[in-house]
């Protein structure tokens, strides 16, 4: 790994993303609107309130995911990464190029729906503002990490697609955000404790009640591994080109 390669290669990603208005729009736009809807959704009832915490994590999550994994594929299916291979740059170089340059972008993406769902919707958090924004952020990076992994076995945008039923929607389902993990079945239970997800939903619920730190804090260290170990093996398996 070298760190101008890697720096150069995120350099080039958001350079591309800044000439695609599109694409900033779904990152930085689309998450603060679906927050808005679920929360005019449910005005004057206080579910909001409850389930606010965990939409602040499924949105930008699935975006990153999507985002991230197609901006991926194309790469190798126009034959630039190929090209680019030929130079003195490695794999990993340029998947943690990539990593880097939507982990800033999940910066950005956090601070506008954290700040939206707070001062423009009315979520209400206990706990430090910017604790809250640190793991909307760990999350928004878990979802570039998966799609920089689900980019390196998929050979077309539909294939990414496919993606979704396997490595998201178990993750929505058992991350304890349509019902509490403590509620499921003992199995369901077991399984959503494999899934990264469900430590980015319990680090938002409890940043929202004003629990321990420390609590967060754990929760913030197995997103991390998770995320870590996802771009690692995204490495290891990325293809050159695509067929």
């Amino acid at each position: 790994m070298n760190a101008r390669r890697t720096l150069a290669t995120t350099g080039r990603v958001l350079l591309q993303i800044r000439h695609d208005p599109r694409t900033i729009a779904l990152l930085l736009v689309v998450p603060s609107l679906l927050i808005g809807l679920i929360a005019w959704l449910f005005t004057d009832t206080g579910t909001f309130q409850q389930i606010g915490p965990a939409v602040l994590g499924l949105f930008p999550f699935i975006t990153m995911f999507l985002v991230t994994s197609v901006s991926t594929l194309r790469e190798r299916r126009s034959g630039t990464l190929e090209r680019l291979l030929t130079l003195p740059i490695g794999r990993s170089d340029f998947i943690l190029g990539y990593a880097l340059a939507f982990s800033l972008l999940a910066i950005a993406q956090a601070l506008v729906a954290v700040g939206f769902a707070v001062w423009v919707c009315g979520l209400e958090v206990e706990g430090p503002i910017g604790l809250l924004v640190v793991v909307a952020v760990a999350d928004a990076i878990l979802g570039t990490a998966l799609g920089l992994l689900a980019s390196a076995f998929a050979r077309t945008e539909f294939q990414v697609v496919q993606f979704m039923p396997a490595l998201v929607f178990p993750q929505v389902l058992l991350g304890g955000i349509l019902l509490p993990r403590d509620q499921m079945p003992e199995v369901l239970q077991a399984v959503s404790d494999w899934l990264p997800l469900s430590y980015a939903v319990d680090a938002l619920n409890s940043v929202a009640a004003g629990d321990a730190v420390g609590e967060v804090g754990l929760d913030l260290l197995v997103i991390a591994a998770f995320a870590v170990g996802a771009i690692v093996l995204g490495s290891l398996t990325l293809r050159r080109r695509t067929a």
